[in-house]
């Protein structure tokens, strides 16, 4: 098996997104390592980003009523001490993009252009020419990556389990490259993304399916919160895998969802009614959807023909599937979209295990709590990269890098497609005891038959939690608990935690 031994320091940083990216080039000079498990931000969920980046810029604004409205939509989870530092920390960051050439929206007065999003107090969305704020941000980090002299790039490289040595400390990866290779570092950072791809309707890119929170675990590492998958209200129903998202920019610049008859009815389910936090948007459009009123994304008045210029991303997915958004209602359906839960960290971003660091979706910083406020997840991937360079920079360590690891059996893609389903039809919008114990004996029986592969790990950890939660909070819903316990408690659970 091939080694690869980097230079001496050298942090390896594992997926290639915003996180993974930022963190890379705030380490300089500290050489590093990315590895990508395809060519550079092609699987990165980041790059599909269209709302933007949320901060306190208004003059009007302040991190105060920033952190207020992150803990509000968190729905009692969210740690307000990680909530402020964000909501602090928020403006430099998107300072440093600045510096980078990221070209967000500005006013005709050469201020930012923000945007209103759901359960955002103020208009603090900072975008790029309406929707492509994700993709944006990304061109300009790779190009920046790729001139960066302290940055390797290694790109069809895919992690599969931690190295660890016999003191329990991370020493790097295993990974695949055609075939097993060890890639060995004193330190470790993963910034591997979320888990949408685990199910059927997702707004994820595919590959996203946990395979980082499932190293982590498998590892011993405490996670946190997995029951917690905030499904996005608004993906087009246009039979495409992923489903395209229409941001939820949209609404904030007032499109409403109605009925196939036209008729808007999200009043009836909120007193914000298109603008309500993500979780009750998303069961109102499920429940229309079932009803058989349909769900539909009206802007023909809202934004009209202006479509092309301020939305084109949404734009050119309507006119692939023949649809005009700009005379036609946009079928909606809701849609995995962002993990809330994952690879519990401090506040620099430290897991529980030694050498070993996660950013990004992947972690669980205490920041989203049940239910993400929308745009804050580009703003805790940057704040904690921004953290982890800042504690790793300097740091030295003396430990040997290195350790052992057991490569975990693939996923055959039949195999993948089934869990897919299962996800959705009995872990999505709605959840109840018997559909969770239905998903966690089909992962069970998956596990037997095809070994126990990191999808496989991360989505029983998903199941067993939302089976444990016998209430119904933010993004977690159960029909037979729907009501909501007085006291919040997050969820802590390892590979170890009786079922």
């Amino acid at each position: 098996m091939d080694t690869i031994h980097p230079k001496d320091g050298s942090v390896l940083i594992v997926g290639a997104g915003l996180a993974g990216l930022f963190l890379a080039l705030k380490l300089a000079p500290r050489p590093c390592i990315v590895v990508s498990p395809t060519p550079v931000g092609q699987a990165a969920s980041s790059a599909w980003a269209q709302g933007g980046l949320a901060a306190a810029l208004a003059p009007q604004d302040s991190p105060h009523a920033h952190a207020a409205d992150t803990i509000a939509a968190g729905a009692g989870l969210v740690d307000p001490a990680m909530a402020m530092l964000i909501a602090q920390d928020g403006p430099a960051r998107v300072a440093d993009l600045l510096d980078l050439g990221v070209a967000f929206d500005r006013q005709a007065d050469g201020s930012l252009a923000l945007s209103l999003e759901a359960a955002h107090s103020f208009p603090r969305v900072a975008r790029v020419a309406g929707d492509l704020a994700g993709r944006e941000i990304m061109t300009r980090l790779i190009a920046a990556v790729r001139a960066a002299d302290h940055i390797t790039l290694i790109e069809g490289v895919s992690a599969r389990a931690l190295l660890q040595t016999d003191s329990g400390r991370i020493g790097g990866i295993l990974a695949m490259n055609g075939a097993p290779m060890r890639l060995e570092a004193a330190e470790t950072v993963l910034a591997t993304g979320g888990a949408g791809g685990l199910f059927r309707v997702t707004t994820n890119p595919v590959e996203a399916a946990g395979h980082g929170l499932a190293m982590a675990a498998r590892a011993g590492a405490l996670i946190g919160d997995p029951e917690f998958i905030q499904f996005h209200p608004t993906a087009m129903d246009l039979g495409r895998d992923p489903a395209p998202l229409a941001t939820e920019a949209l609404r904030g610049e007032g499109a409403r969802l109605v009925n196939q008859d036209g008729t808007p009815f999200m009043a009836r389910y909120h007193d914000l009614a298109d603008l309500a936090p993500r979780d009750i948007v998303a069961r109102a459009v499920a429940q229309e959807s079932q009803s058989g009123r349909g769900a539909y994304l009206d802007s023909r008045t809202a934004v009209g023909e202006d479509f092309p210029i301020h939305f084109p991303t949404v734009f050119a997915a309507c006119q692939a599937a023949g649809l005009d958004p700009r005379t036609h209602l946009i079928p909606v359906a809701p849609a995995a979209h962002y993990h809330m839960g994952g690879i519990v960290t401090d506040i620099w971003g430290q897991t529980t295990l030694a050498g070993l660091s996660a950013i990004g979706e992947c972690a669980s910083t205490g920041v989203h709590g049940a239910n993400r406020l929308a745009s804050n997840s580009l703003l805790e991937a940057v704040v904690f990269a921004h953290r982890v360079a800042e504690r790793l920079r300097e740091t030295s360590v003396t430990d040997a890098p290195g350790g052992h690891a057991d490569m975990p059996s693939p996923l055959p893609d039949t195999s993948r497609q089934a869990l897919r389903q299962a996800m959705t039809a009995y872990a999505g919008v709605v959840r109840d005891e018997a559909g969770l114990t239905t998903l966690i004996n089909q992962i069970d029986q998956m596990k037997d038959q095809t070994g126990a592969a990191n999808e496989l790990i991360t989505a029983r950890l998903i199941a067993q939690a939302a089976l444990a939660r016998t209430e119904s909070r933010g993004g977690h819903y159960r029909r037979d608990f729907p009501t909501t316990f007085e006291a919040a408690q997050r969820s802590f659970i390892t590979m170890d935690t009786p079922s």
